[in-house]
């Protein structure tokens, strides 16, 4: 049995970003339009009207201040309120594959390692733009990766933490050496953007991480390689079914008798019953998984929670630590990021670690739809 450590992280970030006021201003347009153009409808009850956005309800709700994504002009078109991405011949690579590149060529440069020294790749987000062939096995020959194999898996939010746990047992098992677990997370194009409630949400990135045999990375330390090793003590994985997060989108729909449409085919959640439902089980859960390392939460110099909202990750923090987390504590990213579904904990890491030093315990955590959720224990061991 081998023990699994994480060496390299890489995050590829697109180059615009809309702001709140901006988000706001294209949406109040759109509700002043429809509203209009709705009058009569909306007088008998027949539609309901829609509500206008503020940059103070966004921040009070969510505390996210901007948002990266692919396409900023078909988001803010009042006439499309969608991203706009031109359509792409079977023969070009995807989106997904494509963003995937930079972040696990930078996760490799930090791990000191080539594209030859991976074994298999692991694709973890909440959405793939196509049923097949795997979004991972275009990435592995896009890296010009010709040996190993690849997969696809989707847990929702919580993908990057059980793409790591499932990484980390392939290594353990001696199944492979190196793995690549990439989350390209395109959440802009299952947003409802008409939607006051949630049209703040999310953002599009992709982050990368390389989680290798902590042998073999100790010894390339040894040989003079900078990169760091953060050994991977174990991963706690829970799930429970819900609705209150959910995506009607599916191969299926065009099978139904009264087909979806709309708003229906897009994400949408009951936040109210999320935030209590789930906020105390991912607290018990990584308090639960402390404990059976005999680590106390003040002895965890650090956690990467999942960047969906300030108000939950404030309140998972403060039932573990029993008191208001610190920043440094508790780094946050989505003031900056919004909600990036899986990968929101990797940016935390991938920003927030470089700082701390040898003999040093993280924790990584996601949590969302399914209800899923997942810890990971690290301790930065070089």
């Amino acid at each position: 049995m081998h023990a699994a450590a994480i060496t390299g992280t890489g995050l590829f970030t697109p180059t615009n970003s809309i702001s709140n006021d901006e988000l706001v201003e294209a949406l109040n347009a759109f509700v002043e339009t429809f509203n209009t153009e709705n009058t009569a409808a909306i007088e008998t009850g027949e539609v309901e009207a829609l509500s206008p956005s503020s940059n103070e309800f966004i921040v009070k709700a969510s505390g996210i201040k901007s948002r990266y994504v692919l396409d900023k002009e078909g988001l803010l078109d009042i006439g499309r309120m969608a991203p706009s991405l031109p359509t792409r011949g079977d023969d070009e690579i995807s989106i997904q594959a494509e963003m995937a590149i930079q972040p696990s060529m930078d996760a490799l440069a930090e791990a000191g390692l080539e594209v030859s020294d991976i074994d298999g790749v692991i694709c973890a987000a909440s959405n793939m733009q196509r049923a097949y062939p795997a979004i991972s096995i275009e990435i592995q020959a896009a890296l010009g990766l010709e040996a190993g194999w690849a997969f696809d898996m989707n847990v929702a939010c919580s993908s990057a933490t059980f793409g790591i746990d499932m990484a980390a047992a392939a290594v353990r098992s001696g199944q492979a050496q190196r793995i690549l677990m990439i989350n390209p997370e395109i959440c802009s194009a299952h947003l409802n953007w008409e939607n006051r409630d949630c049209h703040f949400i999310f953002g599009d990135v992709c982050t990368a991480a390389i989680i290798e045999r902590e042998d073999l990375a100790l010894e390339r330390q040894k040989n003079g390689s900078e990169g760091p090793v953060w050994s991977i003590l174990s991963s706690k994985l829970r799930t429970r079914f819900s609705n209150n997060i959910r995506n009607n989108f599916g191969f299926l729909n065009r099978t139904e008798a009264e087909p979806r449409t709309g708003w229906d085919l897009l994400f949408k959640q009951e936040g109210r019953k999320v935030f209590k439902e789930v906020v105390p089980m991912v607290a018990a859960m990584i308090s639960e998984h402390l404990g059976e390392h005999d680590l106390a939460p003040t002895d965890v110099r650090r956690f990467w929670l999942h960047q969906a909202n300030k108000n939950m990750n404030d309140f998972i923090a403060n039932k573990v630590l029993g008191r208001v987390p610190e920043e440094d504590e508790a780094p946050v990213v989505l003031d900056e990021f919004a909600n990036t579904s899986s990968a929101g904990c990797v940016i935390a890491f991938h920003r927030h670690s470089s700082d701390m030093g040898v003999g040093d315990f993280g924790v990584l955590c996601s949590f969302g739809a399914g209800y899923s959720a997942g810890s990971v224990i690290v301790r930065r061991a070089a």
